[in-house]
C-alpha cells in the first residue's frame, strides 16, 4: 500500500474516528433513556406495555422512513452540516422529553428524536469511505459501530444513576444538553475531504482499491439503480434481522430482566450493561476477523456477507435458550453471547456497504439498509409489548426474535452478490488487497 505511514492522514483519521465514536455513544445513550425510565414513566403516566411499545417504536419508525431521503441528500450535500444539525435537533428533542407531562407530548419528542438521529450512521459510513482506504474500512467501521454498544452499555449504570439521583426528567435534560454541546463541536471541528488540499500521493493512497464512480455527484437514476440490484435487497433484508434483534434488546431488556427475575432497579442497571460490553467486543472484533481472512485471499464481499449471515445465525442460537433461562445469570450469559454475534453482523454489514458501491453512493446504500433495518426495528418493541402483555412473560417474544434473525441470515447470504457493473473492477480490488493472491 502506498503512503502507509502518512502522518497527516493518520492524524485526521484518528480525530474523525474519535469524534464519530463519541457522537455514537451519545446517540445510543439517548435512545436508551426511554427504556431505562420505562417503569418510572409508565407508573407516572399510567401506561400499559402496549402503549409503552408504541412510545419505544415512535423513534425507530420515524428514523426508518427518513433514511432513504437522508442517505441520498448526504451523498449530494456531505456529512458535516447534516450530521451536526441533526445532533443538535435530536438533543433538543431529548431535553424536551424531560419537560413533558403527557403520553402525546412524549410521543412527539420521540418522533423528533428519530428525525434528528436519521443522518447519524449513513453520515459516519460516508465519512469513513472518504477518509479510509478500502482495506482499512472494516476495522474503522467496527470501531465506530462499537460506539452503539458502548453507549448502550454505559446507559444502564449511568442513566440509572442519574435517574436515582435526580429523577427521570433531569436524566433526559442532562443528556440533551450534552448532545447540543457536542453538535457544535462537530460543526467546528470536522472538515470534509474536499476542504483539505490533499497531495496526489495522499489521494492515491485513500482511493486505492475503491469502487470508482462514473461522476462525482450521483443522480436520481443512480439512486434508483441501487434498488434494481439484488445485493441491495440482500443487504436490506439482512439488516432487518440485525436491527430487530438489537432494538428488541435495547427497548425491553431492562424490563425483561426486572420482571422475569424480580431484581431491583439498581441490579437491573448492572445486569443490563453486561450484554452490551460483549457487544462492544463483537463489533470491534468484526473488522479484525474480516481483515484476517481478506489478507489470506478471501474475497472482500464474500467475507463480509458471510460474517453478517453467521453473526445473525449465532445470535439466534443464543437468543432461543435465553427465553427459557431459569436464573438472571444464565439469561444474561445467553443474551451477552447473542449480543456479541449480532454486533459482528451489524459492523460487517456497514463495512459491506462501504465496499460494494462508490463512496459517492455509500450514504444512499447505507440509508436504504437503515430504512429496512429500522422498519423491522420499529416493529420489535410493539410486537414484544403485545406478546408480553398477552402471555405475561417474554418467552414468545424471544423465540420470535431468534426466528427473525435466522430468516434474515438466509436471505442476506443468498441475495448479496457483486454488482454486475463492477464485477471486473472488484476482482482487481481483491487482487490488490489480498497479498497471497497477488504473490
Amino acid at each position: 500500500m502506498k503512503n502507509k505511514n502518512n502522518t497527516r492522514i493518520k492524524k485526521l483519521q484518528r480525530s474523525l474516528l474519535f469524534l464519530l465514536v463519541i457522537i455514537g455513544i451519545i446517540n445510543y445513550m439517548d435512545r436508551a433513556t426511554l427504556a431505562i425510565a420505562n417503569t418510572a414513566i409508565s407508573d407516572e403516566f399510567g401506561l400499559s406495555k402496549i402503549e409503552m411499545g408504541y412510545l419505544l417504536s415512535a423513534f425507530s419508525l420515524t428514523y426508518a422512513f427518513l433514511q432513504l431521503p437522508v442517505g441520498a441528500f448526504l451523498d449530494r450535500a456531505g456529512s458535516r452540516l447534516l450530521l451536526g444539525l441533526g445532533l443538535i435537533v435530536w438533543s433538543f428533542a431529548q431535553l424536551a422529553g424531560g419537560l413533558t407531562h403527557s403520553f402525546k407530548a412524549l410521543l412527539f419528542t420521540r418522533v423528533i428524536l428519530g428525525i434528528g438521529e436519521a443522518p447519524q450512521f449513513p453520515a459516519a459510513a460516508k465519512c469513513i469511505s472518504e477518509w479510509y482506504n478500502m482495506r482499512e474500512r472494516g476495522r474503522a467501521i467496527g470501531i465506530f459501530n462499537s460506539s452503539a454498544s458502548m453507549g448502550t452499555a454505559l446507559a444502564p449504570p449511568v442513566l440509572t444513576g442519574l435517574m436515582l439521583a435526580f429523577g427521570w426528567r433531569w436524566m433526559f435534560i442532562i443528556m440533551g444538553v450534552a448532545g447540543i454541546i457536542l453538535g457544535f463541536v462537530w460543526l467546528v471541528a470536522y472538515k470534509s475531504r474536499h476542504q483539505f488540499n490533499l497531495s496526489e500521493v495522499e489521494k492515491e493512497y485513500l482511493d486505492e482499491g475503491s469502487v470508482r464512480a462514473a461522476r462525482e455527484t450521483p443522480t436520481a437514476q443512480d439512486w434508483l439503480n441501487l434498488f434494481k440490484n439484488r445485493s441491495t435487497w440482500g443487504i436490506i433484508f439482512g439488516f432487518m434481522g440485525v436491527i430487530y434483534v438489537m432494538w428488541m434488546y435495547l427497548s425491553w431488556l431492562p424490563a425483561f430482566l426486572k420482571t422475569s427475575f424480580n431484581i431491583s432497579l439498581a441490579q437491573t442497571g448492572w445486569f443490563t450493561a453486561v450484554p452490551f460490553l460483549f457487544a462492544i467486543v463483537g463489533s470491534i472484533s468484526s473488522g479484525f476477523i474480516c481483515e484476517y481472512w481478506i489478507k489470506r485471499g478471501a474475497g472482500i464481499i464474500q467475507t463480509r456477507k458471510s460474517m453478517v449471515a453467521l453473526g445473525l445465525l449465532l445470535s439466534a442460537s443464543f437468543t432461543l435458550p435465553a427465553a427459557y433461562a431459569t436464573t438472571v445469570i444464565l439469561a444474561t450469559t445467553y443474551i451477552s453471547i447473542a449480543q456479541f454475534f449480532i454486533q459482528i453482523a451489524c459492523a460487517s454489514s456497514w463495512a459491506l456497504v462501504t465496499s460494494i458501491v462508490p463512496s459517492n453512493q455509500t450514504a444512499s446504500l447505507g440509508g436504504a439498509q437503515n430504512f429496512g433495518g429500522y422498519l423491522a426495528g420499529s416493529a420489535a418493541p410493539i410486537v414484544t409489548g403485545y406478546l408480553a402483555q398477552s402471555s405475561g412473560n417474554f418467552q414468545s417474544a424471544l423465540v420470535l426474535t431468534a426466528i427473525v434473525a435466522a430468516v434474515a441470515a438466509i436471505a442476506h447470504y443468498l441475495l448479496v452478490l457483486r454488482p454486475h457493473s463492477e464485477t471486473h473492477h472488484l476482482e482487481h480490488i481483491e487482487q490488490q488487497i489480498s497479498p497471497e493472491k497477488s504473490s
